[in-house]
């Protein structure tokens, strides 16, 4: 969890809390012809300080965009159905928690 709290940082501007595992999600690409097999783990966070977009020095290359949305607008907004499967998990886990 530590590695996805640091992540989380790097890439949004944000510090996080890390409430409990969602899953994972494997798949297959191609990189310079070679086939890359991965596993993406995902992982609950609650924000605790930040601001959004205000990234550390010399991660800036790392990231195209980074905004809030509604959880409940995942599964237009994310291109993935892993993606999708996993916001989707966050939600029942928030929702759980009401």
């Amino acid at each position: 969890m530590e590695t996805a709290v640091r992540e989380v940082r790097e890439e949004t501007g944000i510090d996080g809390r890390a409430v409990s595992k969602l899953g994972g999600v494997r798949y297959v690409y191609t990189w310079q012809g070679e086939r890359i097999f991965k596993v993406v783990t995902f992982f609950l966070l609650r924000p605790i300080r930040g601001r959004l977009g205000d990234l550390p020095e010399g991660m800036e290359h790392e990231v195209a965009e980074v905004r809030w949305f509604p959880l409940e607008d995942a599964g237009t907004r994310l291109s993935y159905h892993g993606e999708r499967e996993m916001a989707a998990k966050a939600l029942a886990a928030l929702t759980e928690g009401e």
